[in-house]
């Protein structure tokens, strides 16, 4: 569905009132065959709503986008919130204000940038809908505001507030919780970490991340070691982690780290603040951002670079070095 070559001429796959047409553009140009496409579209007795469910579109979506993006399951994961949130409702159903209602309960669980990025996806979706026939009229997503986003200020955890919330934990998440605060690795990475995974001989991991899919190599603290030599001694699955309940790996911890964050007193802590806190601490210790890259197993610098700030003792630090050498150099002349 949409545009695809053959040789050097572009064809058209789209839906008019639910019927799928495909046809050459006639031309090379991909420009001009959207335009081909957008005006058969017009042409083509479009004034009748196809019925189709967000929840049936998503699935005609996913298929696009894992042929066509490499974030695609990103996009898996936050029309899973989607689902959620509209079930069984048709695209046509769907308005403006609905779609702030889901931003309004969004922002009571996730960050700002999160509730963006989800939205925007509802509104490339609806763009896509109305390319491909599935949806005539305006984009609900229009008109709905964006949340303003401090991508410099990240939510992380002092010591303080960690030796408030490790006691508030099960035995279980306060394990998950200090591995994560001592290794960085998303909540994703983690539940699926494997025995295989683990070299306890060198003290390392290697897996691939499922986000970016490229290898992280990360060497182990060693209270992380200590952490994972826990959990050896009740191996009884693949996985590192496991709900001793059900005996399969976690999925999700929220509810518990939830009451956790609660019963210690604390607010506005999430799984991914004990990422921030890990590459904070690793800034804060004086690791070059290159190495902080590679720990977080991000795929551009550029991710990386929100967390080159430096603490004042860092910066009162690295001006001293400056004044030491001038004083040495004095020393040496006198």
């Amino acid at each position: 569905m949409a545009l695809y070559q053959r040789g050097r001429i572009w064809y058209a796959d789209f839906y008019i009132n639910g019927q799928r047409v495909q046809t050459s553009t006639g031309t090379p140009n991909k420009r001009e065959a959207e335009r081909f496409m957008a005006k058969h579209l017009v042409a083509g007795d479009t004034a009748k709503q196809v019925r189709i469910s967000l929840e049936e579109f998503g699935r005609r979506y996913m298929e696009y986008a894992k042929a066509n993006k490499r974030s695609w399951i990103r996009d898996e994961q936050m029309l899973k919130q989607l689902n959620g949130f509209y079930g069984p409702a048709l695209l046509s159903d769907i308005g403006a204000l609905s779609v702030e209602s889901y931003k309004r309960q969004r922002m009571n669980d996730v960050a700002p940038a999160t509730v963006n990025r989800e939205i925007a996806l509802l509104k490339h979706m609806y763009n896509l809908a109305e390319a491909w026939g599935f949806h005539h009229g305006r984009n609900p997503v229009k008109g709905v505001r964006f949340l303003a986003e401090n991508n410099l200020k990240l939510r992380t955890l002092s010591e303080e507030e960690e030796a408030k919330l490790l006691p508030c934990c099960p035995l279980y998440l306060r394990d998950m919780v200090l591995f994560a605060l001592h290794t960085g690795l998303r909540s994703g990475d983690l539940f699926r970490l494997q025995w295989e995974d683990i070299n306890t001989r060198e003290n390392q991991l290697k897996i691939i991340v499922r986000k970016t899919q490229q290898e992280l190599e990360l060497p182990l603290s060693e209270l992380a070691a200590e952490v994972i030599a826990r959990w050896r001694a009740i191996k009884s699955c693949p996985y590192v982690f496991y709900n001793q309940i059900t005996g399969d790996r976690f999925k999700d911890v929220k509810a518990g780290l939830k009451k956790a964050v609660h019963d210690a007193g604390l607010t506005g802590i999430t799984w991914h603040t004990f990422r921030h806190t890990f590459a904070s601490r690793l800034v804060q210790g004086g690791s070059d951002i290159v190495t902080i890259k590679e720990l977080l197993g991000h795929a551009e610098i550029k991710t990386t670079m929100r967390y080159a700030h430096t603490s004042r003792a860092s910066k009162r630090k690295a001006v001293k070095v400056l004044s030491d050498k001038v004083v040495t150099v004095l020393q040496n002349e006198d």
